[in-house]
């Protein structure tokens, strides 16, 4: 399951540099698949979509900073734990229930966003 930053966040940007996949972005920030990872091009997303790695993708958020949830592997095949979480000082990185992977998946996740 992914992580998802709730609209208590206080904008502190403790998570930003947290992220291995740099999955997390300022709010009104618009976001690529390519950004920090090993994705260029016309890529096939894990659950068959075709993407441009390369564009730039709307804001989730305008108000506070947010997780793309196809980039988010829950810090799996990098740390013990999500790492946003953990350095959260209002707890505002949760796990979003609207995104719920096993560990396979995240751990696949992470090899599509890296090549490792």
């Amino acid at each position: 399951m992914a992580i998802i930053i709730t609209d208590e966040c206080i904008n502190c940007d403790a998570c930003l540099a947290e992220c291995p996949n740099h999955a997390i972005y300022e709010p009104d920030q618009e976001w690529s698949y390519a950004e920090e990872t090993a994705l260029s091009g016309t890529v096939t997303t894990l659950d068959g979509r075709e993407v441009d790695a390369d564009a730039e993708n709307e804001p989730l958020s305008d108000e506070f900073y947010y997780i793309v949830p196809d980039k988010c592997t829950e810090c799996k095949g990098f740390h013990d734990e999500p790492q946003c979480a953990s350095v959260c000082p209002v707890d505002c990185c949760v796990p979003d229930e609207d995104h719920v992977e096993t560990e396979e998946e995240l751990l696949k996740k992470k090899v599509w966003l890296h090549g490792e």
